[in-house]
């Protein structure tokens, strides 16, 4: 089954691109492959990260937010004998 493709150009380090060529080698794929992998990966995670970062403004903008203070209080109470009961919005 064909499945289009684009060819992305990028250049990196010597030593990042070694890396790359010893883990295909290792894992007996192409080049390409492991980077299609790593790719994959990073896009994922990037645009979790936007979702999330998205999420947390709606929290901002709707007031659900605990200030600085009160957070400080609790990390700072962490580890001791009298521990306060976690923060909540």
């Amino acid at each position: 089954m064909a499945t289009d493709t684009k060819v992305l150009t990028a250049h990196v380090p010597i030593r990042l691109a070694e890396r790359v060529e010893a883990m295909a080698s290792r894992l007996e794929r192409s080049r390409g492959w492991v980077m299609k992998q790593a790719l994959a990966a990073w896009v994922d995670q990037e645009e979790e990260r936007h979702q999330m970062t998205l999420e947390a403004l709606e929290d901002v903008d709707a007031g659900r937010v605990i200030d600085h203070h009160t957070i400080q209080a609790w990390a700072d109470c962490l580890g001791t004998d009298a521990p306060l009961p976690s923060p909540t919005k």
